[in-house]
């Protein structure tokens, strides 16, 4: 079996960061989305991985290379533009060749990995297999409506009256069949051809067509909200973990993760909390469910339920939460500007004065 790993499209949601930045390498807990769904790839024993790549192309390959370190073998599929993620397989299909493969988006995070749905899958081998999981709203997502036997019968993408709560998670599994429906279909309302168009397709020509309910944690991280919610979850898996140095009048309290390179002077740090390698914190109070990228600078600073990308500066500023502040930033305090506490959304080599 192949992987066919999603890393185009614009990630407008997480404007400004994605101006700057592919969505699918933000990290969570210091490590980008799309690494997790690498190592479950890997996990689940998928060696091939075609990444479809777009305008970050350049940013995607340097982060991931030929994939050796993740025991994968990768070969990157350039979309010109993001037309749909049936658009994907299409252009996909001669390196795809008559081979079975999975679909993963790349910036979904599915806590469990998929190595059982990649066994169950093998199973039953039905010509496609997706992965639903029960939401709130779902109209936001491809909706699949089920049969007693667990058949899907109907898929509708973004419904204004859905028929039942299970949205599409962001996994799906393929025969070969697949490449006639994404030939079959044409473009929706959107302009982008739909996956759920193409299975419906299969479905309709009577190819069986199954689905599994996700029974553990799953999101799409494609908003700052997700993000941080993300970043929460894994972290509470966080194991405590000191590499780098921690000075005797710093106070480390639960499961922090101090890297290799990293530095911890007079400060506290309530877990769980991720320090990247080459971060220095000074004088400062990082809470919880917060991670703290490579090489930045936080003084005289509180900062709690964030995300920091790599190379910023944090310099006098208390309260900063649930904030996701991007690469090589500047943040500090603008004279007599007041302010209970601040939410940020910046993008890469931002620089903000704020009311101390």
């Amino acid at each position: 079996m192949k992987a066919l790993l999603l890393s185009g499209g614009s990630g407008t949601r997480l404007r400004p960061i994605t101006h700057t930045s592919a969505k699918q390498l933000v990290p969570v807990a210091n490590k980008p989305v799309l690494f997790y769904g690498l190592e479950a790839l890997a996990a689940a024993g998928v060696r091939e991985v075609g990444i479809v790549v777009g305008g970050t192309a350049p940013e995607v390959r340097a982060a991931v290379g030929d994939g050796s370190r993740f025991g994968v073998e990768v070969t990157y599929l350039p979309q010109a533009e993001p037309l749909g993620l049936a658009h994907a397989v299409l252009i996909a299909e001669h390196w795809l060749g008559d081979d079975d493969f999975v679909m993963f988006l790349g910036d979904n995070f599915v806590e469990g990995g998929i190595t059982g749905l990649v066994e169950e899958f093998a199973r039953a081998r039905s010509a496609a297999h997706v992965l639903v999981t029960k939401v709130a709203e779902p109209s936001a997502f491809g909706v699949a409506e089920l049969d007693d036997a667990g058949r899907v019968v109907r898929l509708e993408e973004k419904p204004q009256v859905p028929r039942s709560d299970l949205a599409l998670a962001g996994v799906y599994f393929f025969t070969p069949a697949v490449h006639e429906a994404v030939r079959a279909i044409s473009p929706s309302a959107r302009g982008e051809l739909e996956i759920t168009d193409a299975v419906q397709w299969l479905v309709d020509q009577g190819h069986a067509v199954r689905a599994s309910e996700l029974t553990g944690y799953w999101k799409d991280t494609g908003s700052v909200a997700d993000l941080l919610e993300v970043n929460r979850i894994v972290l509470e898996g966080l194991a405590p973990r000191v590499d780098g140095n921690v000075d005797g009048r710093s106070e480390l309290d639960g499961r922090v993760e101090v890297a290799a390179g990293a530095v911890v002077r007079r400060s506290r740090v309530i877990g769980p909390v991720s320090i990247a390698a080459g971060a220095l914190i000074e004088d400062s109070r990082i809470g919880p469910y917060t991670s703290i990228g490579e090489d930045c600078r936080v003084t005289d600073s509180g900062v709690e339920y964030s995300i920091v990308l790599p190379g910023t500066s944090i310099q006098g500023v208390d309260r900063i939460e649930s904030s996701l502040i991007g690469r090589n930033s500047d943040v500090r305090p603008a004279p007599r500007t007041p302010g209970p506490h601040h939410r940020l959304i910046l993008g890469d080599h931002s620089r903000v004065e704020l009311g101390a």
